[in-house]
């Protein structure tokens, strides 16, 4: 592990970028979504760069299965954007700007997951 450990990993680097685009995006959702759409988002959007980092903290296998969790959590938070557009909370410029973000912190993940040695995401 280097001096500088998960920090230089550029699918980490982006994965904080996406949390703190989330972030702001999130505080324009209705007051009545705080405890709903808007934690659920936060939440997984800060669970991305959270596993990778533990998981490079663990090494071997467990390093391995962080990475798992990385990816599921960036899928929940797709599902949760794609929501956030159909309830109008999103304008379709925004949608398209975060789920760029996400699709390359995917394809970076997918590009880790690939030299820990594991199988491909099924949805890859």
């Amino acid at each position: 592990m280097s001096e500088r450990g998960h920090r230089q990993l550029k699918v980490w680097q982006m994965a904080i970028d996406l949390a703190m685009q989330i972030q702001k995006l999130t505080l324009s959702f209705p007051r009545e979504e705080l405890y709903g759409l808007t934690s659920q988002m936060r939440r997984a959007a800060v669970s991305i760069p959270s596993n990778i980092a533990e998981g490079y903290g663990r090494g071997g296998k467990d390093y391995a299965r962080f990475v798992s969790i990385a990816y599921g959590s960036l899928l929940e938070l797709e599902t949760q954007l794609e929501l956030a557009r159909c309830f109008e909370y999103v304008d379709a410029a925004t949608h398209t700007a975060v789920s760029s973000t996400c699709s390359e912190v995917g394809r970076l993940l997918n590009g880790l997951r690939s030299s820990l040695k594991l199988p491909p995401n099924p949805a890859s």
